[in-house]
């Protein structure tokens, strides 16, 4: 295979999270692959926090494990702490979190990107885009090397143009230590594309044998940690690293202060917008002045290693100024620093330029996934690249685009709002976005997604068996559970126990497990029930399934009427030739929106920002409804 005489099926440009997933999605669906990066020592490189997961995050992993994505896996294999966040709430809320060990996490995902058939590598930057008039037909390489391919997958994170700032200093780049990534964003302007600027920043890293842990509040793993992926090959942890809480003070917050005049965030360098939802520590003091403390973790970036990342304290302050602030922490006063903090803009291109597919509207068989389209974290990232490696051999293949509905994902909520609503900062995915978030829980991104996978050529038959075997056995037991009745002699002593109303008669289980006080684990004393779940060897992810079932059925099926409804709309199609022009009846406001975006469905231009109930009734009249 030359580079020079090769017509690949798919670039990716970039090994991050986004390209990695996408390389890995084109390729196990049969397309010949090329992941171009700057670096193949940096593939997937946990460039900020060293954790896969939290709150919505970790319920996107789940489902990128379920489509047949890496990410979980490598997660599993690498993790040093596993928890589950916000068990105290009700289910649609629990989030995996786990903490990985940096350099593992890096190796691993390379070790199975390199056992995946289909895919090559090639290590160069890429600096110019070769069209055939508005059809993308390949790429050009910082080598001079012109590149062919029949689509092409842009993944470059934070490198378009990248410029880190420090202080008063300024520099170009990616990352810390990596050159930053020039000539894409002027081809695609040339093109007619719109792009921005976006910032982000990452906090000091710092040797955890400087730091007094006890001075801090010890952060543990769950007692019985779970793991990431459906897949029986990977293992919960038996051992877990611990992570620290300490805080900030308002000593910390006046040295912080003194920097303030040369800080690029505040003296104009930093025009670009930053991430809402994770601040840097001089944005936090700024904005929430009467605030006392903030949380600051302290999280080991390995098993072995002696780095450590300092979450809260994202910052881009003078050295001296983080230097003199830090120590003010409690166990921080004689710290090390390994690296200091620091912010880097870069470019993005406002993701309502693209379809539901990820592909570009102005340039045929070009995909965009990750930072690029303006989103923040490895999980937004990594959702939007298996998605676009999907669809990119899809084009290929010459099959329909592969389109996840909101009622069917978080990564379908993430990229319809991307695609509908656009984003002007930062987009961080979380659970108050999925108006069906009962329904798209972290236990059953199996059953709702790998199906799908396994019909894409994605998911493995062994997944489609589990997936199988766990719905079986679930129906199974809610079964057993709605016509096996206990005696008030079997029930009344768990009921005692918990202070509960007691019964004067012999119920169904069903009735009496569905008590919101009661967890399934306690009716496992009763015989009956304990013989029937070992004798059909029901597991645990069943039994959480039922135990789901029992308590929250009437929210899950008032969720599954309300989709319904909505898909209805979904499938009430807008031709692309509409001419908006001639809908008189709506907004000014609603037709440059309509006209911008061009909704494939009423569905769609109902969940766009300036476009009324009033304006889709019209649309509705006009569609023949």
């Amino acid at each position: 295979m030359s580079l020079f005489s090769t017509v690949f099926d798919v670039i990716v440009v970039g090994g991050g999270h986004a390209g990695s997933e996408a390389a890995a999605a084109s390729a196990n669906m049969g397309a010949h692959t090329l992941l171009i990066t700057m670096n193949l020592q940096n593939i997937a490189q946990m460039s900020c926090n060293p954790a896969m997961g939290g709150i919505a995050k970790g319920q996107i992993v789940r489902e990128i494990d379920a489509l047949g994505g890496y990410s979980a896996i490598v997660t599993d294999k690498t993790a040093i702490q596993f928890k589950m966040l916000n068990k105290s709430k009700g289910p649609a809320m629990w989030s995996p979190r786990a903490q990985s060990d940096r350099m593992q996490f890096a190796e691993c995902w390379r070790t199975m990107l390199e056992q995946t058939t289909n895919l090559d590598f090639y290590q160069d930057s890429v600096n110019g885009l070769l069209f055939d008039g508005d059809t993308i037909i390949g790429v050009k390489t910082a080598l001079g090397l012109e590149i062919k391919a029949k689509t092409v997958i842009i993944t470059a994170g934070t490198f378009l143009n990248g410029l880190i700032h420090i202080g008063e200093k300024t520099f170009g780049g990616g990352r810390a230590g990596e050159g930053a990534s020039t000539g894409i964003t002027e081809d695609l302007i040339a093109k007619g594309f719109e792009s921005g600027r976006m910032k982000t920043g990452t906090p000091p890293r710092v040797d955890s044998r400087s730091l007094d842990f006890s001075k801090m509040i010890e952060q543990p793993g769950d007692d019985s940690p779970e793991k990431f992926s459906y897949l029986p090959s990977t293992k919960s942890l038996v051992k877990q690293r611990s992570c620290y809480l300490t805080y900030t003070n308002a000593k910390v917050h006046d040295l912080l202060r003194e920097g303030f005049d040369r800080s690029p965030m505040f003296n104009g360098r930093i025009q670009s917008t930053g991430p809402r939802y994770c601040p840097s520590v001089e944005d936090k003091i700024d904005r929430f002045a009467t605030k006392e403390r903030h949380q600051i973790f302290v999280e080991p970036e390995g098993w072995t290693t002696v780095e450590i990342y300092v979450n809260g304290f994202s910052t881009s302050l003078p050295e001296d100024i983080q230097d003199k602030a830090i120590r003010a922490i409690a166990g921080f006063e004689n710290v090390k620093f390994l690296r200091y903090g620091y912010a880097i803009e870069y470019d993005y291109f406002p993701p309502t330029q693209l379809t539901h597919s990820l592909e570009t509207k102005l340039v045929k068989n070009l995909f965009f996934a990750g930072q690029i389209n303006g989103t923040t974290g490895y999980e937004e990232a990594a959702a939007q690249g298996l998605m676009a490696g999907v669809n990119a051999a899809h084009k290929v293949q010459g099959k329909a685009p592969f389109i996840l509905k909101r009622n069917e994902a978080y990564i379908g909520v993430l990229i319809d709002d991307l695609i509908t609503k656009g984003t002007e900062e930062p987009y961080r995915m979380f659970t108050s976005r999925a108006e069906y978030r009962t329904l798209l829980r972290q236990d059953n991104a199996d059953l709702r997604l790998t199906p799908i996978a396994h019909a894409l050529g994605l998911a493995s038959q062994e997944r489609l068996d589990l997936v199988i075997e766990k719905r079986e056995k679930t129906a199974l037991l809610i079964k057993f559970l709605e016509v096996t009745s206990v005696k008030e002699s079997e029930a009344n002593p768990i009921l005692e126990a918990k202070g509960l109303a007691l019964v004067n008669q012999s119920m169904k289980l069903f009735k009496i497990a569905a008590r919101p006080q009661l967890s399934f684990s306690d009716f496992m004393v009763i015989d009956k029930l304990n013989d029937f779940v070992t004798t059909h060897a029901i597991g645990a992810d069943a039994i959480e399934q039922v135990e789901i079932h029992l308590k929250y059925a009437g929210y899950i099926e008032k969720e599954k009427n309300n989709a319904d409804k909505l898909n209805r709309l979904e499938n009430v199609m807008i031709p692309s030739t509409f001419n908006y022009q001639k809908v008189q009846s709506i907004s000014f406001e609603a037709r440059e929106k309509l006209m911008k975006i061009q909704p494939i469905s009423i569905s769609q231009a109902s969940r766009i920002s300036g476009v009324s109930p009033s304006d889709i009734s019209v649309l509705l009249v006009y569609m023949g409804r």
